[in-house]
């Protein structure tokens, strides 16, 4: 697990090595245990490492035998060994035993197709010396990020967007279109970031850079089209899939520590009792939002250890700006702040990777938002009856349902209705006509819902798919990217820890498509086959409990005078004019703390955004992070 940044342009070489060192060091908390670059008249390459595979030898950038490639690589690949052996066989010859050099003969010799090989998560770039041109792509599901920009004569590239900020070719400023679809999604949602001209390569998509000119293209997307077969066999498919995942991401060099995080909740559980880890991690807060307990138990139960720790409310709030500078962009998504202190936690106790359980509520439909809407199980029962009525028939019962009031009318809507009618993801802050009202006129921009959604559902129009299907093809292409692993990846590295996440996978995921939706979603429960193959190495009580996620105590915080007031005083200050109608940002605040409304979410979103911006284009933050570089210097080459 790395931190990677590169630049492409004429500077001289001497510059070049100044600029790319300065670079990398913006971000050693991605890999404070080596360092290397490479200079010449066409290209800087600047590396951080985090050393797990090929300890001594698996320093980057790494050439090829003529030492017409070097590649830089961030993430892992699971699969590495059978295809070393392969390529081994075909006659490539190897410096190393680390992954990163797999990809890098695999390119030579399956070219840009090196990418439907991989298994596992990565962002990487491959330089051609010879013809001058640069590859690079990102994992399935954008577990790992990538960012590129083109600027006054410089491309850029990187796993985070602050190593391109002290480069003086980098013009830093804000995208006023970002900022309207994030007050509704609460997260980045739109593929130009923050930065204006700075992107994040989507997932599933290589590229192409030569000659100033960007190609990109994707290559796989998910695909669900259910096989006919029995529930007990959809049952045995996810548990064995589950089983060789977890056991592919646990391996690591001798003396390497690799853990797992332990919640209350079914995912994580199912990973923790499989992998059956020398330590497990939960983090709580010193109040009503508290899993550590559950936590305890459950290992206790397995015969495993389990470290916990609980946050108070100063450590926590006051923890807030600096947790958003690591995420390169704002996101209010609250989990955040727990996440964060989990990976702290486990660094403090010498772990350098983390086994962990997102991917599951995507891949095997476990959101209530994908139209759980009701406790009564007849009524579920039901509805589940009437989908499977043919569609037109489904979509003209849910707009006579639309409008009507009485109990399950809702459960029965979002399971009938079409998905693009009644589902935008995760999260739905602000309506866009909420978020006009408090935006200046000057920032009420940017892409509407229908213009960020349309693209995928346009892909399933003519499926006759189930609706939930649908809406969890959404969510691997918003929310899982955009959210999930965003913070995932962030918050782990911001502690240079790794997360590891084996059940967002393509193996997992090549069972999770063909898996009919009806043994996922149902009247029983969400995600119920995932549960059932989960309840045969859990406690039933674990593998049937509804989800929490990581619950975080805003709600209490913006009621809390100390809290609020601090709040306040930033929706206060000047430069917030600039994007909000302050006097309803302030009655907003102030109505909340009163209990006349609840505007937790909405409070918290805005605040979100003003604490990033203040820290990037007010403040020009910068942490000092020398005191986690413990590398053994590589020396610079120049050519």
């Amino acid at each position: 697990m790395c931190g990677i940044v590169a630049f492409v342009d004429n500077e001289k070489p001497q510059i070049k090595d100044q600029l790319i060192k300065k670079m990398k060091d913006r971000i050693i908390h991605r890999g404070p245990d080596a360092e290397g670059q490479y200079v010449d008249d066409d290209v800087a390459l600047g590396f951080r490492r985090l050393s797990f595979i090929d300890v001594k030898s698996g320093n980057q950038p790494i050439f090829n035998e003529d030492s017409s490639k070097a590649i830089e690589f961030n993430g892992e690949i699971y699969n590495f060994e059978e295809l070393r052996e392969e390529l081994i066989s075909k006659g490539h010859t190897f410096k190393t035993h680390a992954d990163t050099e797999v990809i890098l003969h695999g390119y030579e010799e399956w070219g840009k197709n090196v990418v439907n090989k991989l298994r596992g998560m990565f962002g990487f770039i491959i330089w051609d010396f010879k013809t001058k041109e640069m590859f690079g792509a990102r994992d399935h599901f954008g577990i790992k990020p990538l960012y590129y920009a083109k600027m006054n004569g410089t491309f850029f590239v990187g796993s985070e967007i602050k190593a391109f900020l002290d480069h003086p070719n980098f013009d830093k400023q804000l995208n006023k279109e970002a900022l309207k679809p994030y007050m509704t999604f609460q997260y980045p949602v739109t593929q130009e970031t923050f930065f204006k001209g700075v992107y994040r390569l989507p997932e599933a998509h290589y590229f192409t850079y030569k000659d100033g000119k960007f190609e990109m293209t994707q290559y796989w997307d998910e695909d669900f089209e259910p096989e006919d077969e029995s529930f007990d066999e959809a049952v045995n498919k996810i548990d064995n899939v589950v089983q060789n995942s977890v056991k592919a991401h646990t391996f690591a060099d001798k003396g390497i520590k690799v853990g797992s995080f332990l919640s209350a909740g079914v995912d994580s559980s199912l990973v923790t009792a499989l992998m059956r880890p020398d330590n497990t991690f939960s983090i709580g807060f010193d109040s009503t939002y508290d899993e550590t307990k559950q936590a305890r138990e459950l290992a206790a139960k397995m015969g495993l250890k389990n470290t916990d720790e609980k946050l108070t409310n100063e450590e926590a709030f006051h923890a807030f700006p600096m947790i958003q500078y690591y995420l390169d962009e704002p996101d209010s998504n609250p989990s955040v702040v727990p996440l964060y202190f989990l990976n702290k936690l486990a660094k403090d106790n010498g772990y350098k990777a983390l086994l962990s359980g997102e991917g599951a509520d995507e891949l095997f439909a476990g959101y209530i938002d994908y139209g759980f809407n009701t406790k009564v199980k007849f009524i579920r029962w039901v509805t589940d009856q009437l989908k499977k009525m043919p569609r037109e028939r489904r979509y003209k019962f849910a707009k006579w349902l639309d409008g009507k009031h009485f109990h399950g009318q809702e459960h029965m809507y979002r399971n009938l209705a079409p998905a693009r009618d009644t589902f935008i993801g995760q999260a739905y802050i602000f309506s866009p006509e909420e978020a006009a009202d408090y935006l200046q006129p000057e920032f009420d921009c940017g892409p509407s819902i229908a213009d960020i959604l349309n693209p995928l559902f346009d892909k399933m129009e003519d499926k006759d798919i189930d609706e939930v299907a649908k809406k969890q093809y959404i969510d691997l292409h918003r929310f899982m990217p955009g959210d999930i692993c965003l913070k995932a990846d962030k918050m782990s590295m911001a502690n240079s820890v790794e997360i590891r996440v084996p059940l967002l996978d393509k193996e997992v995921m090549k069972v999770a498509e063909t898996t009919p939706t009806k043994y996922l979603f149902n009247y029983k429960d969400t995600k119920w086959a995932f549960r059932m193959a989960a309840n045969r190495h859990l406690p039933e009580e674990w593998a049937t409990r509804p989800k929490m996620g990581f619950p975080t105590p805003v709600r209490a915080w913006l009621r809390e005078k100390k809290y609020y007031q601090e709040v306040r005083e930033l929706f206060e200050q000047e430069f917030v004019k600039e994007f909000f109608d302050q006097e309803k940002l302030l009655k907003l605040a102030d109505d909340n703390f009163e209990g006349k409304v609840d505007g937790r979410r909405k409070i918290w979103t805005i605040y979100t955004f003003l604490t990033w911006y203040k820290l990037y284009f007010i403040d020009n933050f910068k942490p000092d992070e020398s005191g986690i570089d413990h590398s053994k210097k590589a020396a610079a080459t120049e050519a």
